[in-house]
């Protein structure tokens, strides 16, 4: 049986050609990585945003409930 150790030769597999791949697509690194990592840090700056809003509600509630019991 012939096996193939190339991705851009497969011996065997059937259902016609192959496009071939670039070394960094074969090595996960491809067009479609991008929008995923892209994607990625935009939730990741999208929780990091909704964290800071919440330490400051919380920091300007801390700060008027001092603020009122000095009085």
């Amino acid at each position: 049986m012939t096996d193939s150790k190339n991705i851009n030769n497969p011996v065997g597999q059937g259902g016609g050609q192959r496009k071939k791949l670039s070394r960094a697509e074969r090595q996960n690194n491809g067009p479609h990585r991008n929008l995923d990592r892209q994607s990625a840090a935009d939730k990741k700056a999208e929780l990091v945003r909704k964290m800071r809003e919440k330490t400051r509600a919380t920091e300007d509630v801390a700060e008027a409930s001092d603020g009122n019991a000095q009085s």
